[in-house]
C-alpha cells in the first residue's frame, strides 16, 4: 500500500497511525498539496489528501472512508472500530468529535493562513475555535474516565477513538498554539502524551509547517 499526503494533515496521520497500529505495511510518500498537487491529481480527482492506494491497484480517499475500508481488510482481530453494538457506537461518537475538532483547527488556521490580513475575519476564528476547546473538553473528561491505562473508547486496546482523538489534539496545539489547549485539558494532555511516545504515533511525526 501507499499512502500520499503529510502528517501535518491531520486526516492523513490518523490513517498513518492507524496503519501502523493495525500492522498493515505501508509506503509513504509526503506530499503538499499546495506545492505539488499534480501528485495527488492522478489518482485522487478532488486533489485531497489522504488518499490510500492499495496493493491491487484500487485507490481509496476521504480518511473515514480509508478507515472503514481498512477495518473491514484488518477483520475482526485488528479493526479499530468495533463491529457492532454500544461499544462500536461510543468508538464512532469519541472519533468523530476528534474529527471535528480537526476541521474546526483546520479552518481557524486556514483563516490565517490564505487570506490576505485585510480580510481575515476574527468571529469566523473565534466561533472555530471555542467549537474546537468545547470537543477538547469532551475529549478531556473522556481522557479522566480512561485514567493512566485506559482506553477513550472504555475499550481492551487501542481504537480509532484514542488514535483520532490524540491525533485532533497533537495537530491543535500545532496550529493554535495560543489557546492554551494543553493546561485547559490537562487529563487530555497527559493521555496524548502517552500515546505519542508509542512507535506507532513516532513512526508518524508531525512535520515542521511548509
Amino acid at each position: 500500500m501507499k499512502l500520499i499526503g503529510n502528517y501535518l494533515s491531520p486526516y492523513v496521520r490518523r490513517v498513518g497511525v492507524s496503519l501502523n497500529t493495525m500492522g498493515m505495511p505501508f509506503e509513504f510518500e509526503e506530499v503538499f498539496i499546495f506545492k505539488t498537487p499534480e501528485k495527488v491529481r492522478q489518482y485522487n480527482p478532488l486533489v485531497r489528501i489522504p488518499t490510500l492506494i492499495l496493493g491491487n491497484g484500487e485507490v481509496l480517499i476521504e480518511s473515514s472512508a480509508i478507515l472503514d475500508a481498512l477495518d473491514q481488510i484488518a477483520g475482526d482481530e485488528r479493526r479499530l472500530v468495533p463491529a457492532f453494538g454500544s461499544e462500536r457506537r461510543r468508538v464512532m461518537k469519541e472519533a468523530a468529535i476528534g474529527v471535528g475538532v480537526m476541521e474546526k483547527a483546520q479552518w481557524a488556521f486556514y483563516e490565517g493562513r490564505f487570506r490576505p490580513e485585510e480580510k481575515i475575519q476574527q468571529p469566523w476564528i473565534d466561533h472555530n475555535e471555542k467549537q474546537v476547546l468545547s470537543g477538547l473538553d469532551y475529549l478531556n473528561d473522556a481522557a479522566q474516565k480512561a485514567g493512566e491505562q485506559g482506553w477513550l473508547g472504555d475499550t481492551e486496546k487501542m481504537s480509532q477513538a484514542d488514535i483520532t482523538a490524540v491525533v485532533a489534539y497533537s495537530f491543535a496545539v500545532t496550529v493554535r498554539p495560543a489557546l492554551g489547549i494543553a493546561e485547559r485539558v490537562p487529563a487530555l494532555a497527559a493521555f496524548a502524551d502517552r500515546c505519542e511516545g508509542l512507535e506507532v504515533f513516532k513512526d508518524c511525526p508531525i512535520p515542521n509547517q511548509p
